[in-house]
């Protein structure tokens, strides 16, 4: 009876998992005693302590609070913002630019698509630690000192120290003046999705670009014409050897976002191309049938069916930017990787935890990004009526 339940090919099936799962686990068992036996034998921490100790160095870029007595965990949290900071300007910025040159790919102007074309080819081509070594120190390093600045307008400066902005500095207005700007967005939303609903209804098309931009730009400037200007602007001035007030961005962000930006853009602006070239020309022909202008026909009938097709690969291009961020270890840019697995490792030794925690973060940062994009290319999926 016994014999002929193994003859079973499920029940067999069952017994080889079974088997596999156990030699795995006992894989996985003898890994970390000998890991435990080891660091023990080498004094290395085994828990999660160094977590409250004393860092003991400082870092040029933090977003919050830090300095040489602040703690390891909180030197992971400043490498996190930072890493975090480069994603959200990296992403729109890489889409930005991608989506325009593949749109310039497609362009019947020779002189543009070509360039677009040999933009792409020579960035695809080119390895990113590369693009961003040749950005910091062939670029940014043989920028003139503070005091030789390149000025653009008078409120812009960019030297060897880096790039500086004008900051905003808020005055009383200013809380009026955001609450304006919040009711004015969610009646340019609430309008569109009227305009949109009555349009399906009756066929008639409202002035929504019009009427959203009078909302968005209008209910602002009323409130600042009746509450006084929200906010004024400190523009960075020559002080000493150094430019003082303003925003100032240090260079390793400004290659690394540049590197991550030009990078990225070219694999986006090929996907792009990709999509809209995979709708059928009949499509095309189809709205210009209808009356539509080459522009409306795209923004209505070609993009949204490509997009169909351009967010999942697009989905792969933005946790190359997460990803590819690591690199700013090579630049000196304080990220999650030079911060947390490089310094904290080196003083800690702990290099099981702090290499588990540090690939959990970028995990999960994956896995959110993912999660985002995938909700998006669902919401456009064609759904049977």
């Amino acid at each position: 009876m016994n014999g002929a339940r193994f003859n079973d090919p499920r029940v067999r099936g069952f017994v080889y998992q079974g088997l596999l799962v156990a030699a795995v686990g006992l894989l996985a068992a003898g890994g970390a005693y000998n890991a435990y036996v080891n660091m023990r034998a080498r004094g290395i921490p085994m828990g999660f302590g160094f977590w409250d100790e004393v860092a003991g160095f400082d870092i040029n870029l933090h977003l919050i609070p830090f300095s040489a007595l602040s703690t390891y965990g909180q030197a992971f949290w400043v490498g996190l913002v930072n890493t975090l900071l480069v994603a959200a300007i990296s992403i729109p910025l890489a889409t930005l630019l991608g989506f325009a040159v593949g749109v310039a790919r497609l362009s019947p102007n020779w002189l543009m698509s070509r360039s677009a074309l040999l933009y792409t080819n020579v960035l695809r081509n080119t390895p990113l630690l590369l693009v961003l070594l040749f950005v910091y120190n062939a670029v940014l390093k043989s920028l003139p000192g503070p005091r030789q600045s390149l000025s653009f307008a008078g409120i812009v400066f960019l030297n060897n120290r880096g790039l500086f902005l004008p900051a905003p500095v808020a005055r009383p207005g200013a809380p009026r003046f955001l609450v304006a700007v919040a009711l004015g967005a969610c009646a340019a939303l609430a309008f569109r999705a009227w305009a949109r609903r009555r349009q399906e209804r009756t066929g008639a098309r409202a002035p929504v670009a019009l009427v959203s931009a009078a909302l968005i730009l209008g209910l602002p400037a009323i409130a600042a014409v009746a509450f006084g200007a929200p906010f004024s602007i400190d523009v960075a001035r020559l002080g000493g050897f150094n430019l003082k007030g303003g925003v100032q961005v240090i260079p390793e962000l400004v290659a690394l976002v540049f590197g991550l930006v030009t990078f990225t853009g070219a694999f986006i602006a090929e996907t792009v191309r990709a999509g809209v070239q995979s709708v059928p020309h009949g499509q095309s022909e189809a709205a210009a049938a209808l009356g539509l202008h080459r522009g409306l026909a795209n923004r209505l009938v070609v993009v949204p069916q490509a997009m169909r097709l351009i967010v999942p690969p697009l989905t792969s291009q933005y946790l190359n930017i997460v990803k590819n961020s690591s690199l700013a270890v090579f630049i000196g840019y304080p990220d999650l990787v030079q911060i947390f697995a490089g310094t904290v490792l080196n003083q800690t030794q702990a290099a099981i935890q702090v290499m588990a925690i540090t690939t959990a973060v970028y995990l999960a940062i994956s896995l959110a990004v993912a999660a985002a994009l995938n909700a998006f290319n669902a919401s456009r999926a064609l759904k049977e009526r």
